[in-house]
């Protein structure tokens, strides 16, 4: 129960802070034929409430299983200011001198940026980019043609690289780096290289920070207490995100908002827990998939953020919900007829449990006129 509100906590501490700092709407799907009879409906929701709040004490007291990476939760106030001004100057220097940057990395070391860059932007930021690089991230995959288009897309055009891993020996992102820090050598020469070479890993260990370290790389960290799934807001994050222009002051201000709203264990006020607690619930009652869906193609890689981030967290020892995504309204010409073949309602992001008893009440009722006539 606890590892379900620590991700659920996670992941709409930042899904809501995108949607309330940049003034947009949303609304999350949650299949439903299932919330059972209307007075289970109503106890169920309330009755977790106590639940919720030790969930809520655990996650802030750090006593519950993972709690040694719990980094994320105070880190848009406790980040290493020193380090954040280095990355902001590092993004001032290859806005100068780049018009490809390239971030390296898999998993966490690279959706959020991408799926932050994207939603702010555009997917077609590349395209429209004007007077900042162009970000392409690689290293996700293990395609010899993604990354030979890459270099070809390099031809002509001054280049920088960010790798990001936290040992430097994932297979995909050690292959990617080994060959685009030869064609980087080629071009420039070493002593060039070094300066367009940017390295976020660990700060004391592991094979890519004694590389960095060797060749003179300069050098962010991945904080200790902070898993590279849950690492947008560290370096690992901000750096692209700032090369793409965006004002990361003003990101972790934000952030900061999000923290506070978010770090009440009410579950009437807080977002984060009335979206676990239903969550929760549903997989109790022998739910297996959760879909989120999104109306707005720049979304998407904040579809797949939302995929890796509980698929990976969550889908251990046969146990938790099945991620699953759509775009609609591309999708409800496939995926639409299959989705809508099943029972299911919305869970509106602000509404009260007193609304959405009362919602699903009605719902029902109205279904089971249908049946009748």
């Amino acid at each position: 129960f606890f590892f379900f509100f620590f991700f659920c906590f996670f992941f709409f501490f930042f899904f809501f802070f995108f949607f309330f700092f940049f003034k947009q709407k949303t609304a999350y799907e949650i299949s439903a034929c299932l919330v059972g009879s209307e007075m289970c409906i109503r106890d169920r929701y309330m009755g977790i409430e106590e639940q919720v709040k030790t969930a809520h004490k655990m996650l802030h007291q750090k006593t519950g299983l993972g709690n040694s990476f719990l980094g994320w939760l105070n880190l848009p106030k406790a980040y290493d200011k020193v380090e954040f001004e280095r990355i902001k100057a590092a993004a001032k220097k290859i806005k100068s001198n780049t018009q490809v940057f390239l971030v390296i990395g898999i998993g966490g070391s690279y959706l959020g940026a991408r799926a932050a860059i994207e939603y702010l932007y555009s997917q077609n930021y590349n395209a429209l980019a004007k007077g900042v690089p162009e970000v392409y991230f690689i290293g996700n995959s293990i395609s010899e043609d993604y990354l030979s288009e890459i270099i070809k897309i390099c031809e002509n055009k001054d280049v920088s690289i960010n790798m990001i891993s936290k040992s430097g020996t994932t297979t995909e992102p050690a292959i990617a780096f080994r060959v685009l820090r030869k064609y980087i050598e080629d071009k420039y020469g070493k002593e060039e290289a070094k300066n367009r070479i940017y390295c976020t890993t660990d700060k004391a260990k592991g094979t890519l920070k004694k590389l960095a370290t060797e060749e003179g790389y300069e050098t962010f960290v991945v904080p200790d207490d902070v898993g590279g799934r849950f690492s947008v807001l560290t370096a690992v994050g901000l750096l692209p995100i700032a090369v793409a222009g965006a004002n990361i002051d003003e990101l972790m201000n934000g952030a900061g908002q999000a923290m506070e709203n978010f770090e009440n264990d009410n579950l009437n006020e807080n977002d984060c827990y009335k979206y676990a607690a239903v969550r929760n619930i549903l997989y109790r009652k022998g739910k297996q998939t959760e879909i989120l869906a999104c109306y707005e193609p720049r979304f998407a890689m904040m579809n797949e953020w939302f995929k890796q981030l509980f698929g990976e967290s969550e889908g251990k020892d046969k146990k938790g919900l099945f991620p699953a995504s759509v775009i609609f309204s591309t999708d409800l010409h496939s995926m639409g007829q299959y989705i809508q073949a099943v029972s299911y309602t919305h869970l509106r992001a602000h509404e009260t449990p007193e609304h959405l008893v009362c919602r699903l009440l009605l719902e029902k009722k109205k279904k089971k006129k249908k049946k009748k006539k």
